[in-house]
């Protein structure tokens, strides 16, 4: 029997209409009635509507010509990259969707390989036709070229007026196999039930809610399930389809998408990659649960961009505890770690796919929960190579952070700059590679080139795409993407260059740590690693930036910058002074030179035993050179 179930996500770069192709599908299936429709109506979050980009995954259940279509809204930025590689295990094809009028760019590109990989089938759309600037027969080059497909298999549509909208949907329909079969496990998939737990988040009156993907069998109303990782058993309180508001159904069908309502009121019990299953024998056999299987289509995210966040208040860290682990279950690419600083007392250290994936979810706990926070100088993974004669002095470092190799040196990953070992306990340091792949206009290189050269850049490929725009492939170190470096990016190729970039290897450089000193007090949040060459840059930008940031105070402020305990750089902040002598009148000079030494005695002590509160926009701030 044929199945009549359809599901798949659209890939298309930042302002390609991504979002808008989809409001116009739920326009024309009568998903939503056009009075309640309004832009970007999956994207539900406030951010997400103010700045015009998809930051949470979202399903829709769509109803076209006696077929259910199950879309997945997902994330073009290359911040989220961890959304797509969940959608993808969970629908079996996706629409490419390119702008006429920009073309195909980096991170689409990136995307489109992914689907491939993943035995995806695409369904090409040219999107904006109705511009004057549209060059439709030049993106379907672009197309061919990159999907070897036939020029009239591209459907040319403008989602914002509806144009051929309908020509896509029936496309999905007539072109698209079935449901991906199930084939990667070893039981009857007739025998019990397994479903794919691809994102969860928390809502404050169901508590925990499981985006699932059913392989096998099907979910109803109060089935018994069971978590195949964390060994926890749940009732299926409901099951419902977004639609795009949340609608209760008796059951979910196989290979649909949906959501169930578990009952657990702990977020740390259903994890997104876990497996809900279901034996045939509702008795649970305590072996069979032992023996059960997993579906094993997810990988977990390796972030490499790491800070601390602290809430700035101390007595609100139980409400700070709980905000950012329900922000964990809703966002799965955030990673956490207790940690402790002498100077912010108890936060977390934060793991981050990119800067923009850090600021979001700084807004987030600002809006969502109403949590004010701190958040440090984002920082990469550095792996330290150190002398094994001295392996006995690495027992404060995280075991799973230490790796031994049996010829005499062993590698320790750090991430926090003060937790690099003493200068006589290590050989080198080696920092991580990303292989950064850039897509840019002709008329640019000359300009991106010089960046380059900023920024310790290593030229590996350069491809024309057509006549007037080309693939550039670098190698770079990940501590250049952290800073301003998106920025200067758009600003040097007026907005039309796009960026997609990964992990590549670790290799050793000129590397030094940084610290800074807060009348005379280091300041650990702000130590940072950096390269000997940019170092002195560095050096002056840091402490002319706090000098503006740091208030005053009654006392002079000395801001310093260290390596290895040197200064090698100094800003003052000349202290507030009080008109002690407003009182005095006439020419008594005696009495207005006794009040002002009197003032000058009291400004010596306040510098000796005078602290400074560093505010939270120092650490924002810094996060741009």
């Amino acid at each position: 029997m044929l199945s009549k179930i359809r599901n798949f996500w659209i890939i298309a770069h930042i302002d390609h209409g991504k979002s808008t192709l989809a409001d116009r599908m739920l326009e024309i299936t009568w998903t939503i009635d056009k009075r309640d429709l309004k832009a970007q109506t999956l994207d539900t979050m406030a951010l997400e509507q103010e700045r015009w980009i998809t930051i949470k995954l979202t399903p829709v259940k769509m109803q076209w010509k006696g077929y259910e279509l199950n879309l997945i809204d997902t994330p073009g930025h290359v911040d989220f990259q961890y959304e797509v590689s969940r959608t993808l295990a969970s629908v079996e094809w996706a629409l490419l969707v390119v702008d006429a009028t920009q073309g195909i760019e980096a991170q689409t590109l990136s995307n489109v390989h992914m689907a491939i990989e993943n035995n995806l089938d695409i369904i090409p759309v040219i999107n904006k036709i109705d511009l004057p600037a549209a060059d439709v027969d030049k993106v379907s080059e672009e197309i061919i070229n990159l999907l070897w497909c036939k020029k009239e298999e591209i459907i040319p549509i403008s989602a914002k007026t509806g144009m051929n909208v309908e020509t896509v949907l029936d496309a999905v329909i007539e072109r698209i196999r079935e449901p991906r079969v199930f084939n990667k496990l070893e039981q009857n998939p007739n025998s019990e039930l397994k479903a794919l737990v691809f994102d969860s988040q928390y809502d404050t009156y169901r508590w925990v809610v499981s985006y699932v993907k059913v392989f096998s069998w099907e979910i109803k109303k109060w089935d018994t399930l069971h978590f195949i990782n964390s060994s926890k058993k749940i009732e299926a309180l409901d099951v419902w389809h977004f639609a795009p508001k949340y609608v209760s159904d008796p059951k979910i069908e196989n290979w649909s998408v949906w959501y169930v309502v578990t009952g657990l009121k702990s977020i740390r019990e259903a994890k997104v990659w876990d497996t809900l299953w279901k034996p045939e024998n509702v008795e649970w056999p305590k072996d069979k649960v032992e023996n059960a299987k997993a579906i094993e289509w997810f990988k977990k995210v390796t972030p490499f961009i790491f800070a601390w966040v602290f809430p700035i208040n101390s007595d609100e860290y139980p409400q700070f505890v709980d905000a950012v682990e329900k922000l964990m279950l809703n966002d799965s690419a955030l990673s956490i770690e207790p940690e402790v600083s002498p100077a912010l007392g108890h936060g977390y250290r934060c793991g981050f796919l990119g800067l923009l994936h850090l600021d979001i979810v700084k807004e987030r706990l600002d809006r969502e929960f109403n949590m004010d926070v701190i958040i440090t100088s984002p920082q990469v993974t550095y792996r330290i190579k150190t002398i094994w004669d001295k392996r006995e002095e690495y027992g404060r470092f995280n075991p799973e952070l230490v790796e031994i190799w049996w010829w005499k040196f062993t590698y320790v990953y750090i991430s926090n700059p003060e937790d690099l070992p003493k200068r006589e306990l290590y050989q080198s340091i080696e920092e991580p590679i990303a292989k950064c792949e850039l897509i840019t206009p002709s008329d640019y290189i000359g300009n991106l080139m010089q960046l380059a050269q900023e920024r310790r850049w290593i030229l590996v490929n350069q491809t024309f795409i057509d006549s007037s725009r080309v693939l550039i492939t670098y190698e770079l170190p990940m501590a250049e993407l952290i800073w301003d470096f998106y920025d200067e990016l758009k600003s040097l190729s007026s907005w039309y260059a796009s960026m997609n970039y990964e992990f590549l290897k670790y290799k050793e450089d000129d590397l030094v740590k940084m610290d800074v000193l807060l009348a005379w007090d280091k300041v650990d949040a702000l130590s940072l690693m950096c390269h000997r060459s940019q170092a002195a840059f560095l050096w002056w930008k840091i402490t002319k930036k706090l000098k503006e940031v740091v208030p005053r105070a009654l006392f002079a402020i000395a801001i310093q910058a260290a390596v290895w305990w040197k200064v090698v750089a100094r800003e003052d902040i000349s202290a507030m002074r009080k008109d002690v002598t407003a009182k005095l009148y006439g020419w008594d000079v005696s009495r207005k030179r006794k009040l002002l030494d009197k003032q000058k005695e009291w400004k010596k002590k306040m510098k000796q035993f005078g602290k400074v509160s560093l505010p939270s926009e120092a650490f924002i701030g810094l996060l741009k050179k």
